[in-house]
């Protein structure tokens, strides 16, 4: 391909404003970006809806007393956003350079230049780094109950955490197992209330408080977990089929290392207008949230982000 054609194909798919990731925070902006005319491209990443669009039921999201599924409240905001003109293209990027504007994006199909970017690639969860977890990854090893509970049915299945997730997900995973044990490293949990008195009340859940897992254990899939206690040191082994782990997140900086400050757990710095360090580069979501990580939160920076995007390509 000759110098000439290269620059035709970069040509045909510059943007004026290109989101990454398309979670509640990029979609949201997707939808303002829309309204506000602006042609907004948005680029899917692996995961479309985010991991919003893994959790079962969001029961705090304002304007639905009855709860909503994740995935449905991730089709109704791209339906919402596309409705206004906003662009879902299902690709992965692969590479990014921000040193100058228009900012080169590469994905596996394409590239693109824009002239603004918003940020939205959200967090991805924080495994346990322990013998066995990533050898037996979709062998009974999950971060997803969403996807993965139906696949043990009848079966026992330990959950690992004691936040918002770990409960929520050990709950709904009841529906499932025939036994859930919930394993949790402090005395505590970390959890809001009304989740803490649910788990309390349902029969099939078993909690181990101060334990931390060691090690899974099988042949062919999940036999057992081995874990020992924080403050005695005793060992045990627990017979299970299936371990969900859900321990945090971390946020999908990797691509930005390097050209946009982050903070020291690898969170985007934005300032209270959502840019980066990187004038008319914008981010929104858990890839620059460490503290609330909510879905409202999350689309509410999503929104905020993408107005100042809007102004700042009216500059």
């Amino acid at each position: 391909m000759s110098d000439t054609e290269k620059n035709v194909e970069k040509k045909s798919n510059h943007e004026n404003m290109i989101i990454l990731g398309s979670g509640p925070a990029g979609l949201a902006a997707a939808l303002y970006a829309a309204r506000a005319e602006c042609n907004p491209l948005v680029l899917t990443g692996t995961e479309p809806g985010g991991q919003a669009a893994l959790t079962n039921m969001i029961e705090n999201y304002p304007g639905f007393p009855e709860g909503v599924g994740g995935v449905e409240l991730a089709t109704l905001m791209q339906n919402h956003a596309e409705k206004f003109g906003a662009r879902i293209e299902m690709d992965t990027v692969t590479s990014v350079d921000l040193s100058k504007r228009p900012f080169l994006v590469n994905t596996y199909d394409k590239t693109y230049t824009a002239d603004t970017l918003i940020i939205a690639t959200g967090a991805s969860p924080v495994q346990l780094d322990v013998p066995g977890e990533k050898e037996y990854t979709g062998r009974g090893v999950s971060y997803c109950a969403t996807c993965d509970g139906w696949f043990f049915r009848k079966k026992k299945i330990v959950v690992v955490g004691g936040g918002d997730s770990a409960l929520e997900e050990a709950i709904f995973l009841t529906r499932f197992a025939s036994e859930v044990t919930l394993i949790h490293r402090r005395d505590q949990f970390r959890a809001g209330a009304i989740l803490q008195s649910r788990l309390k009340e349902n029969k099939k859940i078993k909690v181990i408080f101060d334990a931390v897992v060691d090690e899974i254990v099988g042949e062919s899939g999940v036999e057992k977990v081995r874990v020992h206690n924080v403050k005695s040191g005793d060992k045990s082994e627990i017979i299970t089929e299936g371990v969900f782990i859900f321990i945090g997140q971390k946020p999908n900086t990797e691509l930005y290392q390097g050209q946009l400050d982050l903070d020291e757990h690898g969170y985007v710095k934005v300032d209270n207008k959502m840019m980066t360090s990187v004038q008319g580069i914008f981010a929104a979501g858990e890839v620059a949230d460490p503290i609330f990580r909510q879905v409202v939160t999350s689309a509410g920076m999503g929104a905020a982000a993408a107005m100042q995007a809007v102004k700042f390509t009216q500059n």
